[in-house]
């Protein structure tokens, strides 16, 4: 398979992913791809007019896709992070540092629907993950995964539509520090939400059960710890995690994620009940003489990677890279990782989040206002990825 645009990075099976300094810094701009950007409304505090201009997407037919064009839906955010869509088509985004939700329409209107109370924003922590859920076509709640002055924590808010209701604590003590807060949640098939946390900066908390850092947990909708987890009266999942930001499930509901590495290796992985994903003692390929779960796919953590949120879409992972500044892509036809590829390299700055959005398309989220990249006019945006047929 070629390359989208640029590079081709290697393959293989488990969970973990990117630098000794958790996000890492900005890589200097590549020249831009190909992509036309279209112009769009600027997100301001307030709720913004735009005019519906969107470009069309391609029909998708079944097996890989790839991306066909990228184009502008909103700006103006302050380092936007969480991404979770509602019933009708529009979006709450959360910003990490101002503790704000906002809404996003279909056509870029942006409306602010709530400041999460509790929030303390700091290096990688603050208002992280959004979900909805765990009906997603009649969310009574909106659920919001955070950092607050002595831990990370998982709220769920009343959603009536328009406003977020006060918080109700589900889960605390989720151990915290300027990097590794993990920070990504999800409600699988299942019912169940899973929530990925990181190290908190000590390695050692990832192998030990007694921890909830640097693993993926699985609740119950009100915060219980579901009967049939691998680890009784436990809320782990998986363990053996540096520092997970990218949840998402397949059509099959296997849970996909992507993690970060040290020095030597970012990871997509699919995750198994019980299984170990060896960090500390493992990064990227190795399974420790059977222990541990090889990745799916790695990449170099400072020159491609730092995969942050993923998608999936038709047989294929997207993972937005924050200092590999790039979209990387992983074919999964029949759940096995193909050769990945990359798109829009050094074009938009350093991604965040991707999600699949319901008119085919993926929503991409920019962080360039995070302190480690380089804000261009009009950042941070929300990018509509059209998508076609490999």
């Amino acid at each position: 398979m070629m390359p989208l645009r640029r590079g081709v990075v290697a393959t293989a099976v488990a969970l973990l992913a990117a630098c000794g300094t958790g996000d890492q810094g900005s890589l200097p701009s590549e020249p831009p791809a190909t992509a036309e950007v279209e112009p769009s409304p600027t997100a301001e505090s307030t709720t913004q007019e735009a005019t519906p201009s969107p470009s069309p997407t391609p029909t998708v037919e079944p097996g890989p896709v790839v991306p066909a064009g990228f184009s502008d839906l909103a700006t103006g955010l302050s380092s936007p992070w969480g991404l979770v869509f509602l019933p009708d088509g529009s979006a709450l985004v959360s910003e990490r540092d101002t503790a704000r939700v906002v809404r996003v329409t279909a056509a870029g209107a942006v409306t602010e629907v709530g400041v999460v109370p509790g929030v303390v924003p700091g290096g990688e922590g603050g208002l992280l993950g959004l979900e909805v859920g765990p009906d997603p076509e009649d969310p009574g709640y909106i659920y919001a995964y955070f950092t607050a002055a002595s831990d990370n924590r998982l709220v769920r808010m009343p959603w009536d539509g328009s406003a977020l209701g006060p918080p109700e604590v589900l889960l605390e003590g989720v151990p915290k520090a300027r990097n590794h807060d993990g920070g990504r949640i999800a409600f699988g098939p299942d019912g169940r939400l899973y929530v990925s946390t990181g190290d908190a900066g000590e390695p050692s908390r990832s192998q030990a059960l007694d921890s909830p850092a640097g693993k993926i947990l699985r609740l119950e909708p009100d915060g219980g710890i579901p009967a049939d987890n691998p680890f009784p009266g436990s809320p782990v999942w998986s363990l053996g995690h540096r520092n997970v930001q990218g949840l998402a499930f397949d059509d099959e509901g296997r849970l996909w994620a992507g993690e970060f590495g040290q020095k030597a290796y970012d990871e997509l992985n699919l995750i198994e009940p019980g299984a170990n994903y060896g960090w500390p003692e493992v990064e990227g390929p190795g399974d420790g003489g059977g222990r541990f779960v090889e990745p799916a796919a790695f990449w170099n953590p400072t020159g491609d990677a730092s995969p942050s949120g993923i998608a999936w879409v038709r047989d294929t992972v997207f993972l937005a890279a924050l200092a590999g500044e790039r979209l990387l892509r992983v074919p999964v036809p029949g759940g096995t990782a193909g050769e990945p590829d990359e798109a829009a390299v050094g074009q938009f700055g350093r991604l965040r989040t991707v999600e699949p959005a319901p008119d085919g398309s993926l929503w991409m989220i920019t962080s360039n206002t995070d302190g480690r990249g380089d804000p261009q006019q009009g950042d941070d945006r929300i990018l509509r990825v059209a998508l076609a047929p490999e």
